[in-house]
């Protein structure tokens, strides 16, 4: 990767301290409440694949109490979307030895439920895992997945010829018309999903009509995901949901010569999955009895474009508010999350906190041979998002999450 002269620590400190200290037992530092609040990213800062990352235990055992009660309000934010949420607590809690709630995590759709203009419409689903049920509990009412949008249009995926109709089908009837596209994940077909997707939008949500021209604006498409690459048991990255939303942009741009348009992108770095987090965030304190507002958010995670990108993107929005309210004379704070909650204290800060056990390696972004140095930055981010390189320079780089969390309490004068 040509990322390390964007990802100096100039802005902040590479910690690459001795072991830390036996984590505090206490449930709040001297009597306090907590004024912050942790935000992680799962895959490459606790997990690895099925395996847990050796220091997420012993970061868990530093923010939770002598009763295994988190300290500090936490929220797991993670682009994986191939699961239901209380299954992703259950594996969290299994993983990190205490016990998480479904309410402390996001994944990379969860945002949608506040896109309720959309919910009564009919719209195909794509991605891997539960996908009709997760649309349904987000509030979608009409669902058509891939697999019976090929069922009901045989002749639509053709690609794998063992899976071609033998003979001619009949034609389909009652079939719904299709009114918007919600992209959950990477499938496990791409070719068919590819198809099909694209047989939609041109076909303005009917396939088994004849065209009569390419319809643009196309039907509205809503994507969750953007991360190009991820990190799992394998030495290098693994494709991830922005690999295949990048091959669907690309295949429409070819045949329509226009460029596909999203109707929202969801999941980092996008503010709104960060509105959503803050809002969670809030929620845990309340419903734990904490007094103090919430001032600060640390955003722990380790892949660059993503993590550390929608945190800082977070940050900035952050202070262009404050800087709003200056300016305006307004004493009263407009909420960060959902418009339909009551006004709240707004986060003051959004710290990315870069960890070396994922998709970022410190000494791996360092060239040997000089021949081989590259000084362009490799934008590893999605098309509709500009680069910036300061958007992609942590804070803080730390070797692993214990030091992100040990960090965040000196931070804080916290123990």
């Amino acid at each position: 990767m040509a990322l390390r002269g964007c990802l100096r620590a100039g802005r902040g400190a590479l910690r690459a301290a001795g072991p830390p200290g036996p984590p505090a037992r206490r449930g709040c530092a001297e009597g306090r409440p907590p004024a912050f609040g942790f935000l992680f990213d799962i895959d490459g800062v606790l997990v690895r694949g099925s395996q847990v990352v050796p220091a997420a235990r012993e970061a868990f055992r530093r923010l939770s109490d002598a009763g295994g009660r988190l300290r500090v309000p936490v929220v797991f934010l993670t682009n994986a979307g191939n699961c239901l949420r209380e299954a992703k607590a259950r594996e969290l809690s299994q993983a990190l030895g205490l016990q998480v709630s479904p309410e402390q995590v996001i994944l990379s759709h969860s945002p949608l439920r506040l896109f309720s203009q959309f919910h009564p419409k009919c719209v195909l689903v794509a991605g891997q895992g539960p996908v009709e049920e997760n649309a349904r509990n987000l509030g979608f009412k009409h669902v058509v997945t891939i697999e019976a949008l090929r069922k009901a249009y045989p002749l639509l995926d053709m690609v794998d010829q063992s899976r071609r109709p033998k003979e001619l089908p009949p034609p389909t009837t009652d079939f719904p018309t299709i009114e918007g596209v919600v992209l959950f994940g990477e499938p496990v077909r791409w070719e068919t999903s590819l198809q099909l997707i694209i047989d939609v939008l041109l076909s303005n949500g009917n396939p088994g009509a004849e065209p009569e021209g390419i319809p643009y604006p196309h039907l509205p498409v809503l994507a969750c995901n953007m991360d190009l690459l991820w990190m799992a048991e394998a030495k290098m990255p693994r494709f991830g949901h922005g690999t295949f939303l990048l091959c669907l942009e690309n295949i429409y741009k070819k045949v329509t010569g226009r460029e596909l348009k999203y109707e929202a992108l969801i999941g980092k770095p996008s503010t709104v999955t960060y509105h959503y987090a803050e809002y969670l965030i809030k929620e845990q304190a309340e419903k734990q009895g904490w007094k103090a507002p919430i001032r600060r958010l640390y955003a722990v995670g380790d892949n660059p474009m993503s993590d550390v990108y929608g945190a800082n993107l977070y940050n900035n929005y952050l202070k262009s508010a404050q800087q709003n309210q200056v300016e305006a004379g307004v004493k009263r704070i407009p909420q960060a999350a959902n418009p339909q909650t009551e006004d709240r204290v707004a986060v003051e800060s959004c710290e990315s906190i870069l960890v070396c056990t994922g998709v970022y390696r410190h000494n791996a972004d360092v060239s040997r041979k000089p021949e081989e140095c590259n000084t362009e930055t490799v934008f590893h981010g999605h098309r509709d998002f500009c680069f910036d390189p300061s958007l992609v320079e942590a804070s803080y780089i730390v070797q692993d999450v214990n030091e992100a969390v040990q960090l965040a309490f000196e931070k804080e004068n916290w123990s």
